[in-house]
């Protein structure tokens, strides 16, 4: 009761059944796809049956040896869209993969082109997760970008695909990889990516005005393990060009100094910008915290902790 989307219990098959997990929702729109009026809601998300698969596949040298034989259900996540004409009651759709996903780990093994890519090129994957989708207004496209782990060398990259409808996909193959210099902060994988079509904010108008290209708000993990938010820009969403750090961990024993992630940024009418991210203690513990941007321009380099603060009558 209450449950917005939750475990798909009526498709035994479905590769929903053992957990699911929120990657965005975009507002009320139409597509190719579908004509309503007002548009429809989109809900991209991520999900894991019940298949079980050796923990040692995930992990290079990370204490478990590859002769251990310790599986975990759910982990070789994929990604389907669900709609709502409201926001509050969701159905899920079909997507062309047997399980109902729409995006599927790409796997030489697989058949019946259920695996649909234009990149011959494109390395085996373990899992797809973390959805982050942003509509192209120039080339009427969605684009959609997930985190994923190469099965050979264990990478872990951001990947991306796109969709004329939103809702069947082509795979691209990977836009951005972990650096090879030993001391960058995303030396160890890129993760869980916001992306945001450039603007600017017009102090006479009161409004964001558009501006060409993209900017991308990702994880990156160094090599000390810890997770810090980076940022990458591209001009049509497929080549994109690292810019370096923009928000640290946490100083000292500050409740996000083990680690910063999970970017979501959203543009205010007044001309802020703020970011909310996910921070982990020392002890691996995690809330949700808010930062703002320092300067109110298109380039968001850096962005300061905002305090929230309580009035009481």
């Amino acid at each position: 009761k209450g449950v917005t989307v939750g475990l798909n219990n009526e498709s035994w098959w479905g590769f929903d059944t053992s957990h699911v997990g929120l990657g965005q929702v975009l507002l009320p729109l139409s597509t190719p796809a579908i004509s309503s009026e007002g548009g429809v809601y989109l809900m991209y998300y991520m999900g894991g049956s019940h298949d079980e698969t050796l923990l040692s596949e995930f992990l290079p040298g990370g204490g478990i040896q590859k002769d251990d034989d310790t599986k975990v259900k759910g982990m070789k996540m994929k990604i389907g869209v669900a709609l709502s004409q409201d926001g509050k009651s969701w159905g899920r759709v079909e997507g062309n993969h047997h399980t109902g996903a729409c995006i599927t780990p790409f796997d030489l093994a697989e058949e019946n082109g259920e695996n649909e890519s234009s990149n011959t090129n494109m390395k085996e994957e373990l899992y797809c997760a973390w959805p982050y989708v942003v509509v192209n207004e120039s080339t009427a496209q969605f684009l959609l970008y997930y985190s994923t782990m190469e099965k050979v060398g264990l990478q872990k990259c951001l990947s991306w695909a796109v969709s004329t409808d939103g809702f069947a996909w082509e795979k691209r193959g990977v836009c951005l990889r972990p650096s090879s210099e030993p001391d960058s902060l995303d030396v160890k994988g890129c993760a869980r990516c916001s992306i945001v079509p450039n603007a600017a904010y017009d102090p006479k108008d009161k409004i964001w005005r558009d501006v060409p290209g993209f900017t991308m708000y990702y994880e990156g993990v160094g090599e000390d393990n810890k997770h810090r938010i980076l940022k990458a820009t591209s001009k049509d969403g497929k080549d994109w060009e690292k810019q370096g750090l923009v928000f640290n961990v946490g100083d000292g024993d500050s409740w996000d100094c083990g680690g910063v992630g999970s970017p979501h940024l959203i543009r205010l009418d007044d001309g802020i910008t703020r970011m909310y991210y996910v921070g982990q203690s020392a002890d691996g513990s995690t809330a949700m915290g808010v930062c703002v941007a320092k300067h109110n321009t298109n380039d968001l380099q850096e962005f300061v902790r905002e305090q929230a603060q309580f009035s009481f009558a």
